[in-house]
């Protein structure tokens, strides 16, 4: 069973809760999930098993969108639903006004993480160190958000769909527009519909991959361990090159991609070198390759153990 479900999780749950559930149901030891999502929080949680692990770090890179509900006139310590209440003001806003200030937190920006987040310091997440009375100071971090758009406004709460990248708090998003807006805010409920290529539309609640996996019909929700990774480049390997990537050695079939600034490979890159899809002539998915620019080739990156061509 090596493949992606895109898991609809509920709130209440961890993204570890979800992840211990399906390695039950599905009885696979090798599961992750990319994309953590708060306990609070529900919606797209892609899950990752057997062969599809080894790609899981990339299922975010084409972004991420949210429904969120912004509760404006109390700020909390958590910067959610779930904190202690810091202060309270009077909510004086209109649907013009937030209108108006949205455009100012779009696009790349420095955002501060909340306090109470599982960003580490010193190999233990700052909730850890907050909860112990440790000062936690988060260092501020690039984040892009690419789109804002108001689904309703019923003051206090706010409805808001946004499209961001990776590393993006929601939460912290909340804050800030209440800072900026005055009465301060937290956010009180939070959905993610998208997470890469996969959408809440056609995700499946663990009940629903419950009754899939007893009536034999999980394979129709079953993605690829590629699918998120269907917008990079490809090459296609024949059998020599095949044998060459799972030995790990370099692989010269291509110019150097970096050369030709106005067109260069695209898709997701590993500390700055482009990375390609690789696949067998017959089809079968093998792994990424890296750029190596000083063996100016082709390098293994990830290797997938699917069954080697014959020599």
């Amino acid at each position: 069973m090596d493949g992606i479900f895109n898991i609809n999780k509920a709130t209440g749950m961890t993204s570890h809760d979800v992840v211990a559930h399906v390695r039950r149901l599905a009885h696979q030891k090798r599961v992750g999930h990319a994309g953590t999502l708060d306990p609070a929080a529900g919606g797209v949680l892609p899950v990752c098993l057997g062969q599809a692990t080894r790609v899981a770090e990339y299922l975010s890179e084409r972004g991420k969108a949210y429904r969120a509900t912004i509760r404006f006139g109390v700020v909390t310590d958590t910067y959610d639903a779930e904190g202690t209440t810091l202060r309270e003001a009077p909510v004086c806003l209109t649907h013009e006004h937030i209108a108006a200030t949205l455009p100012d937190f779009l696009g790349e920006q420095m955002q501060v993480p909340p306090i109470y987040s599982a960003i580490k310091r010193g190999g233990r997440p700052l909730y850890a160190l907050a909860r112990a009375g440790e000062a936690v100071t988060p260092e501020p971090r690039l984040v892009r958000i690419d789109a804002l758009s108001i689904v309703d406004w019923q003051a206090p709460d706010l409805v808001l769909d946004v499209e961001c990248g990776k590393g993006t708090y929601i939460r912290s998003l909340a804050y800030d527009l209440g800072e900026r807006l005055g009465p301060g805010a937290h956010l009180a409920a939070l959905t993610r519909t998208r997470s890469g290529s996969f959408t809440l539309a056609e995700s499946l609640t663990l009940e629903a991959l419950a009754r899939a996996l007893e009536s034999g019909a999980w394979r129709d929700h079953l993605y690829a361990p590629d699918e998120a990774l269907l917008g990079w480049h490809a090459a296609i390997l024949g059998t020599e090159s095949e044998v060459r990537m799972r030995t790990g050695q370099l692989l010269s079939f291509a110019a150097d991609p970096t050369a030709d600034e106005a067109t260069p490979l695209a898709g997701a890159r590993a500390g700055g070198e482009p990375l390609l899809r690789a696949y067998s002539a017959d089809g079968r998915f093998l792994g990424i390759l890296r750029w190596h620019a000083a063996g100016g080739a082709w390098q293994p990156h990830k290797v997938l153990e699917v069954a080697p061509v014959e020599e």
